[in-house]
């Protein structure tokens, strides 16, 4: 089981990728995948992070306040702006603007700690940021949604924040409390989690793009722009950040990372939970589920050597 979840982890992006393809030009063969299955999905991912997840990774919050401090403002300042930014000038419409901007005010998602992994940053930090940064989304997420979409669109804040504790917190904290409770036996299924989590990913993203297929294909290569600058000058803000608060070279590899990769799985599920009526909104979370994996694994080959 180790082999085979160290493969398909190394392999990730491409295997998004190829699934994305199949369910963008052959929708049927995905169809059956029913995007009510998308909460659920992203629960098992998030109930898999917890199970990771120790009690020791919150103590970066009291070792190294100041970037812990920096890495949080930055994401939930830069992002957002970025997304608001991004569509203004492209001019989108309505429904992807929503997803746009749900990309951009949720936190960093776990991929983002295996990509500063792999590229010899700070992980210490990065599972820090990923943990402090999703305690504070139920709050932060709405609200600044709220702020970017009040004047074009109805947000409703109170199920958001539901949402995100039902969907993100829960299955987060039982992931924790049995991994702290229960630590020995969990270690015996730790293997099995990358392949869990990335076959979760899979079916999210497949469900997502089959049953928007003919949208995506009609929107032309704007929206795929828009997430790809999206998420590049998100990697730049946040190593010129590291510059400018004089980090050493791990900690600005994972500031850019943490700041530039986001939770888009749960961007995804906010759209359709949040914005039923908006269909198209859905679109942009799933495409930067793709490229993100594609642009993280580029990343790390390059910083590595840095």
């Amino acid at each position: 089981m180790k082999k085979i979840s160290d493969f398909i982890s190394k392999y990730m992006a491409i295997i998004v990728l190829a699934v994305a393809a199949l369910a963008l030009f052959v929708p049927g063969t995905c169809l059956w995948i029913d995007t009510g299955w998308i909460n659920y999905l992203l629960m098992i991912v998030m109930f898999g992070m917890g199970l990771t997840m120790k009690t020791e990774d919150f103590a970066v919050l009291f070792t190294k306040p100041r970037d812990m401090a920096i890495g949080c403002l930055a994401q939930f300042l830069i992002m957002p702006a970025l997304a608001f930014g991004l569509g203004k000038v492209f001019g989108l419409n309505e429904e992807l603007l929503v997803g746009v901007i749900l990309v951009g005010t949720c936190p960093g998602g776990t991929s983002s700690n295996v990509i500063t992994y792999l590229s010899k940053g700070d992980t210490a930090l990065s599972v820090g940021m990923t943990s402090i940064n999703t305690l504070l989304a139920p709050i932060l997420t709405p609200a600044l949604t709220y702020l970017y979409l009040r004047t074009s669109v109805h947000v409703d804040v109170k199920a958001m924040f539901i949402s995100i504790i039902q969907v993100v917190l829960i299955p987060i904290g039982l992931g924790v409390l049995i991994n702290h409770f229960l630590g020995s036996r969990t270690e015996r299924i730790k293997d099995a989690l990358p392949a869990v989590s990335v076959t979760a990913i899979c079916l999210i993203v497949a469900a997502v793009v089959s049953h928007n297929s003919e949208k995506i294909l009609t929107t032309g290569a704007i929206i795929f722009v828009i997430v790809i600058l999206h998420n590049l000058l998100g990697y730049l803000c946040g190593f010129l950040i590291g510059v400018i608060f004089r980090m050493d070279t791990p900690r600005k590899k994972a500031i850019s990372i943490e700041i530039g990769m986001q939770n888009s799985g749960l961007a995804t599920t906010l759209a359709a939970s949040a914005f039923p009526q908006l269909a198209m909104a859905t679109v942009p979370g799933a495409i930067f589920s793709v490229w993100h994996n594609i642009s993280g694994a580029v990343l790390a080959g390059i910083l590595r050597r840095k």
